[in-house]
């Protein structure tokens, strides 16, 4: 009878590879961020100006977007091996959904502001101040602004849940992840950098899991040779 192995090594699947991706996800995306915040203004209404300054900034904004949400991917698969039998049916329908929710409206937003900045490269005197542009740039905010970053706030809600109930990451985080949650549903239109609350919690997230492997797997003096 043949034996059927896993497609994926038991290294990629351990708590360090999810902490790894975490992390690389939490980087690039909060430098996304912060390309995109110095270079477009927040009001969804803007005529366009910043299209006349060098766009270096927001292109490579725009390109690590991509990077970013594959890491993610990467996070929400290994955080669902490591849950393993412990993972509740109710709770991972919600956990994924959310995710690839988010996932999907952050390449669209991504999507629609290179979309903008390729318009103008082609035809710079046509767009500012259009109602193309003016569409394009409501959608993309309200997208990231109200949707993306309910669905995230879903994503940190179900996680820390999680947490509590199976102890996959220490339960000490799920309190904050529940309070920061509880923000981005209900309170994030409230600040400029309320969108940064959710890779800032990854972030912290894959940090523990990555002390928490080393530890694990660092011989004690008992067993060193």
């Amino acid at each position: 009878m043949t034996q059927i192995r896993p497609v994926t090594g038991k290294h990629l699947r351990t708590p360090r590879a999810a902490a790894v991706a975490g992390l690389l996800f939490a980087v690039l995306l909060i430098l996304a961020l912060a390309l995109f915040r110095s270079s477009i203004p927040k009001n969804p209404l803007d005529p366009g100006q910043w299209l006349s300054a060098p766009l270096e900034r927001v292109a490579v904004g725009i390109n690590l977007i991509p990077f970013a949400g594959l890491a993610f991917l990467w996070f929400i698969g290994v955080v669902r091996d490591r849950l393993a039998e412990a993972e509740d049916r109710l709770f991972a329908t919600v956990f994924l959904g959310s995710g690839l929710l988010f996932l999907g409206m952050l390449f669209v937003a991504g999507a629609v502001f290179g979309a903008i900045v390729t318009v103008h490269m082609a035809k710079p005197e046509a767009l500012i101040s259009s109602p193309t542009f003016a569409l394009a740039r409501a959608f993309a905010y309200n997208l990231i602004n109200v949707y993306a970053i309910k669905m995230a706030g879903v994503f940190m809600m179900i996680t820390s849940t999680l947490a509590i109930r199976t102890g996959f990451v220490g339960r000490w985080l799920a309190i904050p992840g529940l309070v920061m949650a509880a923000f981005l549903l209900f309170g994030s239109h409230s600040f400029d950098w309320s969108f940064a609350v959710f890779p800032a919690w990854v972030l912290l997230v894959s940090t523990y899991m990555l002390i928490d492997n080393l530890q694990r797997v660092r011989p004690g003096p008992e067993t060193a040779p």
